[in-house]
């Protein structure tokens, strides 16, 4: 795997891979006791910028670039993972800024890779042969169980913040709720297009996305089957700001980790940001520098057909919230447009206060769950840092 140090890296021998804090990096832990606590996000995101460079160097003979389709962060946030287009899940060392191994699925396909709450055992869904989630471990890449069930593509997955419960939704129309320890279901729910779910903070409900209503709904985790106890109607919250991307393209749903908002990623000219006990419009975060030209979730390949490099391959989402929720980070054809949801906005539009530029489009985009750090890709990979000297 080559990577290009950027303007931020120092020479090699300055980043052991020893366990202790990279200097490449310039990245401290935010938990444990006797560490250094991390710089307020507030501080530091005016100041991040691209740090590394990773591009697949086993791809040969003038094949294509495989396209990235999922990023995840386990939860020390040591490790990174990719899901990849030409079938193959690649993982990074976060603390050493290089490429740790290459997992292949070349028999069925692999998309929206998850690490579990164990680092070395991830969850993924299948892209041929059948529409099963496949859960393995990663240090000798053999399967531990197959989740079956679904009888159309999985369209998301989404783990538990504390257990190694998870949900799957699917173009079958159904959501199917599942443990890790075991191969059934432990609850399935019918809906139409329920393509997106998340979890709150806590882990006590849990949101479902289904475009064709134009609804997002809340659910109790524990009696989901006396069916949801809130439905928010973003036609009618954000059909004042973007008519067409109401009930269609939605690309991401998230819970800030304060509780206070959801994010609702859309391939239009913005993002929806919602109340997350009224579901009222907060703001519709406006794309300046425009953004992924990706599927979303359950859309069909048809509808973008003969567009621009990349049309036609999903994406796990092209934005997400900071540690505080504060500010929301979505990826542009050229770098990251970052939105503080504390700003006030005209007419319910919020434009970024802040764009870190970069001359690579941001497809998908992840933050690190304990340190001030985040990825973006499409092709490539790039690990994006606080600048120390801005």
């Amino acid at each position: 795997m080559a990577s290009t140090p950027m303007d931020l890296d120092v020479p090699d021998n300055a980043s052991p891979a020893n366990g202790t804090p990279s200097t490449s990096l310039n990245i401290t832990r935010t938990l444990g006791a006797g560490l250094p606590s991390t710089s307020a996000i507030s501080d530091v995101v005016p100041n991040f910028r691209p740090a590394k460079l990773f591009k697949r160097d086993d791809i040969k003979d003038g094949r294509q670039q495989p396209f990235i389709l999922s990023l995840d962060y386990d939860d020390p946030g040591e490790l990174l993972m990719t899901s990849e287009s030409d079938e193959t899940i690649q993982i990074y060392k976060v603390r050493d800024g290089r490429h740790d191994k290459q997992l292949l699925s070349k028999k069925y396909g692999v998309k929206h890779a998850k690490f579990t709450h164990n680092s070395s055992s991830i969850i993924y869904a299948s892209t041929k042969q059948n529409d099963a989630i496949r859960y393995l471990t990663t240090h000798d890449n053999a399967f531990i169980r197959y989740f079956e069930g679904h009888t159309a593509p999985v369209t998301c997955l989404a783990m538990h913040p504390g257990n190694d419960d998870f949900i799957s939704c699917s173009k079958d129309n159904t959501i199917r709720l599942w443990n890790a320890g075991t191969k059934n279901e432990t609850g399935i729910l019918y809906l139409n297009t329920p393509y997106l779910a998340a979890y709150d903070p806590s882990g006590q409900v849990f949101a479902i996305a289904s475009p064709s209503s134009g609804m997002v709904l809340l659910y109790d985790h524990r009696k989901f089957d006396k069916g949801p106890f809130a439905a928010f109607d973003i036609v009618e919250a954000g059909g004042s700001v973007d008519p067409y991307h109401i009930m269609q393209g939605w690309t991401t749903l998230e819970f800030a980790n304060d509780g206070r908002s959801i994010l609702l990623g859309a391939k239009g000219g913005g993002h929806f940001l919602l109340d997350s006990f009224n579901g009222s419009l907060k703001a519709y975060l406006r794309k300046t520098e425009g953004g992924s030209n990706r599927l979303a979730p359950g859309e069909e390949y048809m509808l973008n057909g003969g567009g621009p490099s990349g049309a036609n391959v999903e994406s796990s989402g092209d934005c997400c919230f900071t540690h505080d929720g504060r500010f929301v980070l979505g990826g542009g054809r050229r770098g990251v447009m970052v939105w503080d949801t504390l700003g006030n906005p005209i007419d319910k539009i919020l434009d970024p206060v802040h764009v870190l530029e970069d001359e690579r489009p941001a497809a998908v985009v992840a933050i690190n769950p304990r340190f001030n750090f985040f990825a973006s890709a499409d092709q490539d990979l790039v690990f994006w840092l606080p600048d120390p000297h801005a």
